[in-house]
């Protein structure tokens, strides 16, 4: 089969379409023909050297795709069947392996491009702002880059639940897009400080910073707040003020799905599919793709998505 294969571990864009070996099937895997992945920082991480696959995992890039199954293996699953992919690698190739537990259905109304733009983003703000932090009606969240691919989701599926959402973003014409997705509180990161609008008054924080977020974010939970942080982008390393957490309540997580193991993974596809599947069918959340570009133009996405100007989700199509 034919992949994405990074030729040069020192250059993050050299990303090229190559034959590789096509995954071999181990105990409770199906084969998927992929028709479209999803294009997540992680994987930009990835040819960093920064984020590798978890062991076993395949070396081809790509977290999440949609296909159609053309080897059930030894599952109980059908040839021909569609399905979205939660993956700890491989969707950037013709062919991918995926354990049973991590398929999805395809969301009603859905084709597969548009499935491959919604496997990781839900399963990644379910699992983390619900499942995780607990977010309910009446509650406020904030969430960090309002715009980008989780942001955007986030929003709706924050909305949905009855929660009130406060987000940051860089410029005017993506918080327009928060807005419209249904965000209440708008804060350009460039030119105001959050902490002096959310002082003391978010229950759920989601955060793809880190270090360089981390003091603000716990000046702006409130009493028996949780912050979840997703990403790292603005380091790994910070000072952490114990005694204002502890009379407050406040609990910190951070976490992947990527290094979670099949159980956990099969856990999070099942309650997000179960939850936010209807979501999706009722247009409640309603994934914005910024484009659908070919597989072979992989660096092209990458440095698209690298260059914080993407709004929403970018998608890779097979040939």
């Amino acid at each position: 089969m034919k992949a994405i294969v990074q030729t040069d571990p020192d250059v993050p864009r050299s990303l090229e379409w190559r034959e590789v070996d096509t995954p071999e099937l181990r105990p409770g895997e199906v084969l998927v023909k992929v028709a479209a992945a999803g294009v997540n920082r992680g994987d930009l991480a990835q040819t960093r050297g920064h984020y590798p696959p978890p062991r076993g995992a395949s070396e081809v890039l790509g977290l999440e795709a949609a296909g159609t199954i053309v080897d059930a293996g030894d599952t109980e699953r059908e040839v021909g069947e569609e399905v979205g992919c939660l993956l700890a690698g491989g969707g950037y190739g013709e062919y991918v392996a995926v354990p049973v537990g991590q398929l999805t259905p395809v969301p009603e109304g859905y084709d597969l491009v548009k499935t491959a733009a919604v496997v990781e983003l839900t399963c990644t703000v379910w699992s983390n702002i619900v499942m995780t932090a607990g977010l309910r009606a009446g509650q406020r969240i904030l969430i960090h880059g309002g715009a980008g691919g989780i942001g955007t989701i986030a929003i709706q599926i924050a909305k949905a639940l009855g929660a009130e959402v406060a987000v940051t973003a860089g410029s005017a014409e993506k918080l327009e897009t928060c807005r419209e997705l249904g965000a209440d509180i708008l804060i350009n990161y460039r030119e105001e400080d959050f902490v002096e609008k959310l002082r003391d008054s978010c229950d759920v924080i989601l955060d793809i910073m880190g270090a360089s977020y981390l003091d603000r974010n716990m000046r702006c939970l409130a009493l028996d707040g949780h912050l979840v942080v997703i990403g790292v982008q603005g380091g790994v390393k910070a000072e952490l003020n114990l005694g204002r957490m502890l009379p407050r309540r406040q609990s910190i997580t951070a976490q992947t799905i990527r290094a979670r193991n099949l159980d956990d993974k099969a856990a999070i596809v099942a309650d997000t599919v179960k939850n936010v599947w209807p979501m999706l069918a009722d247009a409640r959340v309603v994934p914005h793709i910024h484009d659908v570009i070919p597989v072979t133009e992989a660096a092209r996405a990458h440095e698209m998505l690298d260059s914080g100007e993407v709004t929403g989700k970018l998608v890779l199509q097979m040939p």
